[in-house]
C-alpha cells in the first residue's frame, strides 16, 4: 500500500502563503511600527536608530520600553533587567518552538531570533496544507513569514521616524496600539486552537499579579503562574486520554 506523499508547492505559492497569511501582522505592525518610530524622534533621538533598532533589537513593546529608559537615563545594568523581565515570555516560546524548528538548517537562527509574539502566534498555527506537508515546504514558509514580519515593522518604522522628523505629532496614546495588536491577536488564536482553558488561566494569573504583586515582579511571577497552570492542565488532559484509549 503506497503511502501518499506531502504536496509540493513552487517558491512563488509558498511565498504568496506567507503574505496573504501574515496580512494581520502587517496592518498592526506597519501601525505600531509607526508610532514608535514617531515617539523615538519625538524624544529627541536621530530617526536612523528607529531603523537600528528594528533591525538589530526587533522587540515591539522592549522598543517602546527602551524609549522610555533612554530618556529616563536608567543605568545599563536595570535597563538590561527590566528587558529581561519583560521578554522572559521569549524563553516560554522558544521551548515550545524547539522541535518545530528542527531541521530547519541555516534559517534556524534567523528563526530563534525574528520570534516575536506575532510571529510565534502565525508559526505555531501554519496553514494546514503546510502544517501537514513536506518539511522543505514548511520551512521555508515559516522563514518567509518571518522575513515578512520584520519587513513589515522595520517599514513602519521609517515611516514614523521621517514622518516625526518632518511633522510635528502628538503621540499621547500611541503606546497603546501595541496591546490592541496583542488582543487582536489571542482571539483569533482562541478561534483557531479552540482551547480557551489556556487563555483563561493565562488572563486571570495576569490579573493576579497586577492586583496583588509589586509591579517590578507581577509580569514575570504572572507568566510563571501561567505557565504551571497550563503544564498541568496539559499534562492532565493527556493522562485523561491515555486512560480513555486504554
Amino acid at each position: 500500500m503506497n503511502e501518499s506523499k506531502p504536496p509540493v508547492f513552487s517558491k512563488r505559492v509558498i511565498f504568496l502563503t506567507a503574505v496573504k497569511y501574515s496580512v494581520p501582522v502587517l496592518l498592526g505592525y506597519l501601525t505600531i511600527g509607526v508610532g514608535f518610530g514617531l515617539l523615538l524622534t519625538e524624544a529627541g533621538y536621530p530617526w536612523w536608530l528607529a531603523v537600528f533598532m528594528s533591525l538589530w533589537m526587533y522587540a515591539g513593546a522592549g522598543q517602546y520600553i527602551a524609549v522610555g529608559l533612554f530618556t529616563a537615563g536608567t543605568n545599563l545594568v536595570e535597563a538590561c533587567l527590566i528587558q529581561l523581565v519583560v521578554n522572559a515570555r521569549h524563553i516560554a516560546y522558544g521551548f515550545s518552538m524547539l522541535k518545530r524548528f528542527e531541521g530547519t538548517g541555516l534559517f534556524k537562527p534567523y528563526l530563534v531570533f525574528s520570534l516575536t509574539d506575532e510571529t510565534f502566534a502565525l508559526l505555531s498555527s501554519l496553514p494546514e496544507k503546510f502544517d501537514s506537508g513536506g518539511e522543505e515546504e514548511r520551512k521555508l514558509l515559516m522563514f518567509y513569514v518571518s522575513v515578512l514580519d520584520q519587513c513589515y515593522w522595520t517599514f513602519g518604522t521609517i515611516i514614523g521616524a521621517a514622518a516625526g522628523t518632518l511633522i510635528p505629532f502628538d503621540v499621547n496614546g500611541i503606546g497603546f496600539a501595541l496591546t490592541a495588536l496583542f488582543v487582536v491577536l489571542m482571539i483569533e488564536q482562541i478561534l483557531r486552537v479552540k482551547r480557551s482553558g489556556v487563555f483563561i488561566v493565562s488572563g486571570a494569573a495576569a490579573l493576579l499579579g497586577v492586583f496583588f504583586l509589586p509591579g517590578k515582579i507581577s509580569l514575570l511571577a504572572a507568566l510563571t503562574l501561567a505557565l504551571l497552570i497550563s503544564f498541568f492542565m496539559e499534562r492532565k488532559m493527556k493522562l485523561s486520554k491515555r486512560e480513555k484509549n486504554e
